[in-house]
């Protein structure tokens, strides 16, 4: 997972019954590896772990999907074969990670209760 102020990069694939993401080292190595299928996925994505959000979009709180759940979607429970799958269908998305930013002044100056 990325520190600081970096940027997440994620695929989100909107299933019949689950939404599922999977996280990526950037979008140009999924851009590249879909040209070059020679790349290996270890490449390109960041950690081999599928998540479910069930059905709340793709900013929410995830959760490991199961091996049933793959199988009811994608028809296997594979994880190497699910992720090609929502590599070549889901939406690529990046976002800009603030996990280091925390309060500038918990006091509140004068608004705190003595």
């Amino acid at each position: 997972m990325p520190r600081g102020n970096a940027s997440q990069s994620k695929v989100h694939y909107q299933g019949k019954e689950e939404d599922f993401v999977i996280y990526i080292d950037d979008i140009e190595s999924v851009q590249k590896w879909k040209g070059d299928r020679s790349i290996p996925l270890a490449q390109v994505v960041s950690g081999f772990k599928i998540f479910v959000t069930h059905k709340h979009g793709a900013q929410n709180a995830y959760d490991s999907a199961s091996k049933s759940t793959l199988e009811n979607e994608f028809g296997t429970s594979n994880e190497d074969e699910c992720m090609i799958k929502i590599l070549e269908n889901g939406d690529l998305q990046e976002t800009e990670t603030h996990e280091r930013q925390g309060p500038k002044n918990d006091s509140m100056g004068p608004r705190q209760a003595h």
